[in-house]
């Protein structure tokens, strides 16, 4: 058994107030890919979207058990990072697959690969970096969905991000050339973006 699912069962198991429906945890990042793929590398943080099932008083205990300062990050050095919706690069509709772990009180959903390798295109970090290498190496990424996906993320971004777009189409491109040895895709941006 993964770390990662290890993680989340003991989550599971500490977890002391019974619910009619179980809590959906909607997990984004290196978690992701890590739940649904055959990679694994070292991370600290299971990153998951807010969500309207994630009210306050669910996040604050989330981050009681599987926090920072919690015990559980204590024995296992990994904890609960609740990332608000609007933060990651997401397309325009997430793609979210159900995980088949069995868990009492949650229920697992994970980004899918290519909407989790767009996510990393705006952060891009060296960790970022080294996950899309991984994936795409591993045959997780086709090129022209990740196109396709990130477009869709790119209609969103000018809204909120306008000044930051640039730099996303640079990481996609470095990512194509590097990674693909394909040649950059362009992409028609309104005159006010610069």
């Amino acid at each position: 058994m993964q770390l990662i699912e290890r993680f989340f069962r003991e989550l599971d198991g500490a977890w002391r107030w019974p619910a009619p429906e179980k809590i959906r945890l909607r997990v984004i990042g290196s978690a992701a890919l890590m739940l649904q793929t055959s990679y694994v590398r070292g991370t600290k943080d299971s990153d998951i979207l807010e969500t309207l099932a994630l009210g306050p008083e669910v996040q604050k205990r989330l981050r009681e058990i599987a926090g920072a300062d919690s015990k559980l990050y204590d024995r296992l050095r990994m904890y609960v990072d609740i990332v608000s919706n609007g933060l990651p690069l997401l397309p325009q509709v997430p793609q979210c697959h159900a995980h088949p772990l069995v868990l009492q009180h949650f229920e697992l959903e994970v980004l899918d690969v290519v909407d989790v390798v767009v996510s990393k295109l705006k952060r891009f970090s060296a960790n970022d970096v080294s996950d899309i290498s991984a994936m795409i190496d591993l045959e997780h990424v086709p090129h022209m969905r990740l196109v396709d996906r990130f477009r869709s993320a790119l209609d969103l971004a000018i809204d909120f991000r306008a000044d930051q777009v640039p730099l996303y189409i640079a990481n996609l491109n470095r990512v194509e050339r590097d990674f693909f040895g394909v040649d950059e895709s362009s992409f028609e941006l309104p005159g006010w973006v610069e």
